[in-house]
């Protein structure tokens, strides 16, 4: 018997030599049966990672596009107060101009005090509108005429040849406001 055990033995260790194909082939069928599940599983799993993707490329996006809204209303509401003080200062050039012709006048009536009152409150406010950027262009009768600075009322013959192209009077003061010309200097050139 002991013979035979050992020829059965060997039998069985050669029938599973021989069957090691068919039980390997029997796992590979298993694999194959969960291999489905596997590649079902993968499926999902990039699905999901693609709508992931999706998801936050939307969330950056509108949070772009969020930024740039926030942006956009932080300059048009500095832009509103910008215009806002920009025509506050041009509303109050005419006032400038009302002080200089009623210090003309009022010199003409020779009240030194009145003159010397209404004069310091002609300075207080270009004071004021100096620190908010508002300044008179500087011109001077003889300047050269720049279109940029000045504007031209009306053209007058030049009495002598270098006064052509030149301003002889200045009508009205012009104003810059933190260098862009609010209002162009009115003057009278020679031609």
């Amino acid at each position: 018997m002991d013979i035979n055990q050992k020829n059965i033995g060997k039998q069985s260790k050669s029938d599973i030599i021989s069957d090691s194909d068919g039980v390997s082939s029997s796992c590979s069928c298993q694999e194959e049966k969960h291999n489905p599940l596997k590649k079902e599983k993968e499926i999902q799993f990039i699905n999901i990672k693609e709508e992931l993707k999706k998801e936050k490329d939307k969330f950056l996006r509108l949070f772009a596009e969020f930024d740039n809204y926030k942006k956009r209303i932080q300059k048009e509401r500095f832009d509103i107060f910008r215009n806002i003080h920009e025509q506050i200062l041009i509303d109050l050039i005419p006032i400038l101009d009302d002080f200089e012709r009623g210090i003309r006048e009022l010199k003409k009536h020779k009240d030194e005090l009145l003159v010397k009152g209404v004069f310091l409150i002609q300075e207080k406010l270009i004071k004021i509108l100096k620190k908010k950027g508002l300044n008179k262009i500087k011109i001077k009768k003889g300047d050269d005429f720049n279109t940029d600075f000045h504007e031209a009322i009306t053209q007058i013959p030049a009495i002598t040849e270098n006064l052509k192209g030149k301003i002889i009077e200045i009508i009205e003061a012009g104003y810059i406001l933190k260098e862009k010309v609010i209002r162009h200097a009115k003057v009278i050139i020679g031609k």
